[in-house]
C-alpha cells in the first residue's frame, strides 16, 4: 500500500476510474500535456491518449458549458478549474444547467459530472486563488459539494463523485496537498456522500470541520485533550447534503457543539449546521454553539495571510470557552 499526497490521491482515483469506464473524460486548462496546474493529472493524457483527456483553452466558460454537453449524452466528465475562485464564468451552466437538468427534462436527462477545484488560502497566493466559497455552491440545489482532508478520502470521495449520477463540486484544500500523507490502497473503494466521518472520539465537545482546518482541529483536540477536554472531532467531507444525523449522535454525549470552517462567517456551511441544531436537537445542547471562522474580508495579500487564517490557538480558546463559561 502506497503511502501518497493528497494530490497523489486525487491522481490515483482519476487513473482508476479511467481504466475502469471508458466513458470517464478530463478536460481542462493544462491537464493534459503540463498535468494540470498542481500536477493532478500528471500522466493520464500519456496513459488514456488525447481523446480522453483533453487539454481546453483559457475559458471557463467554454469548460462549464463543454462539460454539462458531455454528462447529458452520456458521458462521466470530470473537469479541472485552476483554482475555485475561477468557477465563476462557468456559474451560468453550473447553476442554470448541470443543476437543473434532471428536473428540466422530467428525468430523461441526467448531468453525472463532476467539477474540480483546488481551494483555500494559505499558500501566499492572490486572492483568487485563495477563495473558500463552498457555501455559494452549496446553495444551489441540485448540486453535490464534497471536500475532502486527508489522501484516503480523497481518493474515495472522487471515485464517488465520479459514479455519482448527480453533478459535483469536488473542492480540493490546496495547503495540504502535499503535507499530508497517509496509506492509500487503489482498491477502488468509493465513499459515499452524504456521510460525515468521526476522526476522533471525545465526550465534552463536537467539533465540526472540513477541508484543511481538520489538521489544526485535530492538533487542538490533542492538546485539549492533555488539558483534561476531550473534543470528538467530525469531518463533514460532504457539505452539500450535510450528515447533521451524525452530528446529532455525538450531540448527545456531548451537549456542546463548535463549527471551525476557513471561508467567511456570514451566510456560511457553520451557520447551516447552527440552525439545523438549533431547530432540530437543541435540547441536546448545555451551551450555546460557537463558530470559529474566517473573517467577513476578500482574502489578504500572503503579509497579512496569516491574521485570516485559523490558528490552533483561535479553536483552542473557543474549545475552552465552551467548557468554562457554560459548565
Amino acid at each position: 500500500m502506497a503511502e501518497l499526497t493528497l494530490v497523489e490521491a486525487v491522481n490515483l482515483a482519476l487513473h482508476h476510474e479511467m481504466s475502469h469506464d471508458p466513458s470517464v473524460i478530463v478536460l481542462g486548462e493544462d491537464v493534459g500535456d503540463n498535468g494540470g496546474v498542481f500536477r493532478a493529472t500528471v500522466g493520464l493524457k500519456e496513459k488514456h491518449g488525447c481523446k480522453r483527456v483533453i487539454d481546453t483553452p483559457l475559458a471557463e466558460a467554454l469548460i462549464g458549458g463543454v462539460t454539462v454537453g458531455m454528462a447529458s449524452q452520456g458521458l462521466r466528465p470530470v473537469a479541472e478549474f485552476q483554482f475555485q475562485g475561477f468557477v465563476f464564468p462557468a456559474m451560468e451552466h453550473l447553476a442554470c444547467h448541470a443543476a437543473r437538468m434532471r428536473n428540466r427534462t422530467r428525468g430523461r436527462l441526467s448531468c453525472p459530472a463532476v467539477f474540480r477545484a483546488p481551494f483555500g488560502g494559505g499558500i501566499h497566493a492572490p486572492e483568487h486563488h485563495s477563495e473558500s466559497v463552498e457555501a455559494l455552491f452549496a446553495h444551489i440545489p441540485g448540486l453535490k459539494v464534497v471536500i475532502p482532508s486527508s489522501p484516503q478520502r480523497a481518493y474515495g470521495l472522487l471515485l464517488g463523485a465520479i459514479r455519482s449520477n448527480d453533478p459535483v463540486m469536488f473542492f480540493e484544500p490546496k495547503r495540504i496537498y502535499r503535507t499530508v500523507k497517509s496509506e492509500v490502497e487503489d482498491n477502488g473503494k468509493a465513499l459515499p456522500l452524504d456521510t460525515c466521518f468521526t476522526l476522533r472520539k471525545g465526550r465534552d465537545i463536537t467539533l465540526v470541520t472540513w477541508g484543511a482546518c481538520v489538521v489544526e482541529c485535530l492538533k487542538a483536540s490533542n492538546d485539549l485533550s492533555r488539558q483534561g477536554i476531550e473534543l470528538e472531532v467530525i469531518d463533514a467531507a460532504t457539505v452539500k447534503p450535510l450528515d447533521m444525523a451524525t452530528i446529532f449522535h455525538s450531540l448527545e454525549k456531548t451537549g456542546r457543539l463548535l463549527v471551525v470552517h476557513e471561508a467567511s462567517q456570514t451566510c456560511g456551511i457553520g451557520a447551516e449546521i447552527l440552525a439545523r441544531t438549533a431547530e432540530h436537537a437543541m435540547c441536546l445542547l448545555k451551551a450555546p454553539p460557537k463558530r470559529v471562522t474566517g473573517m467577513d474580508t476578500v482574502m489578504p495579500y500572503y503579509r497579512n495571510e496569516d491574521y485570516f487564517m485559523i490558528q490552533e490557538y483561535d479553536i483552542i480558546a473557543a474549545a475552552r470557552e465552551l467548557m468554562e463559561g457554560w459548565k
